[in-house]
């Protein structure tokens, strides 16, 4: 008798671009199994009943009750997720990991504390660890028992990470690394018991370590922050501090890998988190909405509040479409689920939309809160509701694992890196695209009467506008490139709208097919409304790219594309919004 074994269907790194995905082949939230909604049920009643309710008293610094609620949310399984099960974790799979991240991040401070506890504090010794360090260490760290830190940012190291100062050196016996330096930012810095630190070894291989709290390993006084005050951040001072030889990470010199990797798992964990808020933000602001009365009606019912409320739900339910595909296509690349190897190539196979993430949901994140205070009007600016509280922890978001400016330029690179490596057919997918710029031929909307099949086509075309505008700035600049920070940033927004469009198309029609397109009508108005905002803001981004690196004939030629490739005709995005809004309005919820 023999099996069939069913073989997953691998998709590159950036193939987006030069690829047409089937519903049926992205994963969705809908695809969640009843296991994956425990976890997500588990933790947002955990956060709701025990950790927000405690909030004010987190932002006075009380440490204590922190070390508390992680030791909780450990007993829940919440820090061992992603823990192997032979280090006294649960060994789960990264879509529930994102699923804990997404729902604790209805509480800013804590989803930061704990974030660096399950995630950079910790996954670092996971993939990268000795067994010795592992089998000491993770579990811990499971229990809650420890608290993790990650030590990578220094006064005069930010986004340039490999600039940092801090040193490392081998003992004259051999048996461990003295460490030097001062470290900044540190979240959980004021109470971890370990941290994951970066220096050079001899002043120039660039060298991750774990190093236990101890004397000479110092955390200052804490920041006053704008935000997550419920938070630690300190920085960090190391004088001779001692690391045994078996606490270091990889090996000598390999640090930048460590950083970059871990900073990509970081990134699709935020933009889950990012979604948790924004869920929570919208229940907040609708039945704010509903009980607020005006001009003898509540405020919900005006179109301008409905219009808001709308938009904030269309882009949260884009950003997690875009999140858990990513998730899925990272899920089917590992190749042995054991292996924390295959685990972390998979996730670097993906750095391009890990980045797309981090920088969408977090812009994402704060359009819905800032429409949230909007919605409160002069309550949302006091500190005794929600919106305010939201608005201030928000922001981090855009400054955290990379900057959103860093994260823009990287998903270019990282698409020009794997083409130029030839693990992607970029280049020639942009030579085919500028033939066919040369002899254009009329493409028709009308033939498809499939489900968003005109939106379908809009997403085809702004993948080419992408394509367009990437080949041009590689042809021009060539190995310069990196240095033409304005037109990577430009590429790199037109890239994350033709992804979002793309996402949420794949995820309407999965809907549609499983549920019928009337039950998913709202889904559809969602998709339409984000792909018809979407051609807009692509248009103007690319036409002041484009004329940011060409001239003359050849800029009338690009754009002469552009317009083609732009072309629409305009919805009715203002019942849309109405219907869209009104689902939430009628529920009192956040209903997506």
């Amino acid at each position: 008798m023999s099996a069939v074994v069913e073989q997953k269907q691998i998709v590159k790194g950036g193939a987006f671009l030069i690829e047409e995905r089937k519903p049926e082949e992205i994963f969705t939230p809908e695809d969640f199994t009843e296991e994956h909604r425990m976890i997500a049920e588990t933790t947002r009643q955990f956060i709701d009943n025990e950790v927000t309710p405690r909030v004010d008293e987190l932002e006075l610094h009380d440490w204590a009750l922190a070390r508390e609620l992680v030791k909780k949310a450990a007993d829940l399984g919440l820090v061992s997720a992603n823990i192997p099960e032979e280090y006294g974790g649960l060994g789960l799979d990264q879509t529930s990991g994102a699923l804990v991240g997404e729902n604790i991040g209805r509480c800013a401070s804590f989803a930061t504390t704990l974030g660096a506890e399950s995630g950079i504090g910790l996954l670092p010794i996971i993939y990268f660890g000795t067994e010795a360090a592992k089998q000491k260490y993770l579990p811990k760290i499971a229990s809650g028992e420890l608290i993790t830190a990650y030590a990578l940012t220094e006064a005069g190291s930010g986004s340039d990470a490999m600039a940092a100062k801090a040193t490392a050196r081998l003992s004259d016996d051999g048996t461990h690394y003295i460490l030097n330096g001062e470290k900044m930012f540190i979240t959980n810095g004021g109470f971890a018991d370990i941290f994951i630190v970066f220096a050079k070894v001899d002043g120039d291989k660039f060298t991750a370590f774990i190093v236990e709290k101890q004397e000479g390993v110092t955390p200052g006084a804490e920041e006053h922050k704008m935000g997550i005050k419920g938070s630690s951040t300190t920085p960090l001072v190391l004088t001779d501090a001692k690391a045994p030889v078996e606490n270091m990470l990889a090996e000598v010199g390999k640090g930048a890998k460590i950083a970059f990797n871990t900073l990509n798992i970081g990134r699709f964990k935020l933009g889950a988190m990012c979604v948790g808020g924004m869920k929570l933000m919208i229940h907040e602001a609708v039945r704010y909405a509903n009980e607020r009365q005006q001009f003898g009606k509540s405020i919900s019912s005006f179109g301008a509040i409905k219009s808001k409320l709308a938009e904030m739900a269309i882009r949260t339910w884009v950003g997690e479409a875009m999140t858990y595909r990513t998730l899925g296509m990272i899920e089917d690349a590992i190749t042995d689920p054991n292996d924390p190897n295959a685990k972390m190539k998979a996730i670097e196979e993906y750095s391009a939309e890990c980045s797309i993430i981090k920088v969408a949901l977090s812009e994402y994140c704060d359009f819905v809160v800032d429409e949230m205070v909007q919605i409160y009007g002069g309550y949302g600016y006091s500190a005794h509701y929600p919106a305010e509280r939201a608005y201030r922890d928000s922001r981090i978001n855009r400054i955290f694992e990379g900057t959103n400016e860093i994260n823009r330029m990287l998903i270019p690179g990282r698409l020009m890196k794997a083409a130029l490596s030839g693990n992607l057919a970029l280049l020639p997918a942009a030579q085919a695209l500028m033939d066919e710029i040369l002899t254009p031929q009329l493409a028709s909307f009308e033939d498809d009467e499939t489900v968003l099949a005109t939106e379908q086509k809009l997403a085809q075309n702004a993948k080419k506008v992408a394509l367009m505008t990437l080949g041009t700035a590689a042809q021009k600049y060539m190995l310069k490139l990196g240095e033409q920070q304005e037109i990577l940033l430009g590429i790199a927004d037109i890239i994350m709208d033709a992804y979002a469009m793309e996402s949420a198309i794949l995820r309407a029609q999965k809907l549609a097919a499983s549920q019928g397109e009337a039950a998913a009508a709202r889904y559809i108005d969602m998709t339409r409304v984000f792909c018809n905002d979407a051609v807009a803001r692509i248009e103007a981004r690319a036409k002041n790219t484009l004329a940011g690196m060409s001239e003359g004939d050849e800029l009338r030629t690009l754009l002469a594309a552009l317009r083609r490739f732009t072309k629409l005709t305009p919805m009715n995005t203002i019942t849309a919004r109405q219907r869209i809004a009104d689902v939430l309005i009628t529920a009192n919820k956040y209903a997506y």
